[in-house]
């Protein structure tokens, strides 16, 4: 029976391995073959003793009843035939084995039920009628409701047990067929489940590093930055100006110290997130938005102990010492800041910090000696920033590597909420870059 409900004959079937023509094993090919020897035993003789009864030649009656017998090894490849071939020799009163065996093959297979009970009921009838007929016509002297009595009992028992006994094999045989089936599908579903998990994972772990270095370029290439300008500076006048050098000395032991500062913490994040609790709490995995909004995997820590990326991030209101840092590193920036200042949430203005931070770090690399202008703009639904700068002063001799990672970090920070960056030269020779984020309350 396919899925459709439509019957599919036992023909159809591919044999097992070890199997042959449509025997799914060698030991069925056996089983069917001692059965096939006794129908075709049992015929014989039942051949010979009809041979008496209707005066016919006994050797052709033999032969008939041999053939007969041997039909019961095609039961698994033809049930209804087997069946149809019992019926037609009830009235000759052969073939009991070849009735048993070829019924319950018969309800066992996937031939639709309603075939099963027409040939089932053919089955009691026309044995009905011969138990009647040799009972009766017999000279038994039986009254004729014992006869019937005995007919339908002989009926109903020759027929009924075997056609249970096969729908009971056969509804086994498919439940344990379907739950073998869903097992596959369940391993399968399991197979493609671990998979995926191991892609997420994998991605988790990428973005994971990509968002480090995103945080370890943002802590560490603003202050270096300033630390090199410094000492190019120190270098200048410390012979010239040793006061100077002296307080350009300090402010760069100062810019060391707040960045050693900055990569303790973020280190301790990281030890934060990669250990494990020893509280006895249970260890899970979180596919949790980072600043960026990329999914990051993380240890699923007590609620008092996990660690918020927002919470010590820089804020607009450390904006001004930003600018007061590029001032002391020589470099001359104005900051404008237009509409009501106002508190936003805490990811927005870590995000516009940084563009900030990693715009004025890039005046320093690429445009030393130029004036810089930084522009906060509040606005009702948004907040946006433009820095940009002139022409680079001539005659620096100041040269800061660059990995090319900064404007592209940026552009990772203010898309991930939704916002919109853009970067690019300007008219006059110089260099801007603006971004435009959801002016997200905090």
């Amino acid at each position: 029976m396919s899925t459709t409900g439509e019957y599919v004959p036992a023909a159809a079937a591919v044999p097992a391995a070890g199997g042959a023509y449509w025997w799914p094993r060698r030991r069925s090919l056996v089983l069917d073959a001692v059965l096939a020897a006794v129908s075709a035993v049992e015929c014989l003789v039942e051949g010979v003793a009809f041979a008496q009864r209707a005066d016919i030649s006994p050797v052709l009656a033999s032969v008939f009843g041999l053939l007969v017998g041997a039909a019961l090894v095609l039961r698994r490849r033809w049930p209804v035939a087997v069946v149809l071939l019992s019926i037609a020799v009830t009235p000759a009163q052969m073939g009991i084995v070849l009735s048993l065996v070829g019924l319950y093959t018969l309800a066992a297979s996937e031939v639709p039920r309603r075939i099963t009970g027409v040939l089932a009921g053919m089955s009691v009838v026309g044995t009905l009628i011969v138990t009647v007929l040799g009972l009766h016509g017999g000279g038994y002297g039986a009254p004729f409701a014992a006869v019937a009595l005995t007919a339908v009992l002989s009926a109903v028992g020759m027929t009924a047990p075997p056609v249970l006994l096969g729908l009971y094999v056969g509804a086994r045989r498919r439940l344990v067929e379907s739950l073998r089936e869903r097992a596959d599908g369940l391993e399968r579903e399991l197979t493609l489940l671990a998979e995926k998990a191991s892609e997420r994972a994998e991605r988790a772990r990428l973005d994971e590093r990509t968002r480090i270095a995103r945080e370890m370029h943002d802590v560490v290439a603003h202050r270096v930055s300033l630390m090199v300008v410094h000492a190019a500076a120190l270098q200048a006048v410390a012979l010239k100006d040793p006061r100077k050098a002296s307080a350009s000395a300090e402010l760069l032991g100062d810019m060391g110290r707040q960045a050693l500062n900055e990569l303790r913490e973020m280190l301790g994040v990281l030890r934060t997130d990669s250990t494990s609790p020893a509280s006895g709490s249970a260890v899970a995995r979180d596919a949790s938005p980072d600043l960026t909004g990329s999914p990051v995997t993380v240890l699923a820590l007590p609620v008092s102990s996990q660690p918020d990326p927002d919470d010590d991030g820089p804020c607009l209101a450390q904006l001004d010492g930003l600018v007061e840092e590029s001032r002391a590193a020589g470099m001359c920036v104005e900051l404008v800041v237009q509409g009501a200042e106002r508190s936003l949430a805490a990811r927005v203005e870590t995000v516009v910090y940084r563009v900030v931070q990693e715009a004025l770090t890039n005046v320093h690399k690429h445009a030393s000696g130029a004036a810089a202008q930084v522009i906060l703009a509040y606005r009702d639904t948004e907040v946006a920033v433009l820095v940009r700068n002139g022409p680079p002063a001539g005659g620096s001799d100041v040269r800061l590597p660059s990995g090319g990672n900064g404007l592209l970090g940026m552009r990772e920070r203010v898309t991930a909420l939704g916002g919109g960056f853009a970067s690019g030269p300007t008219a006059e020779g110089g260099f801007r870059v603006s971004a435009m984020l959801p002016a997200l309350a905090g």
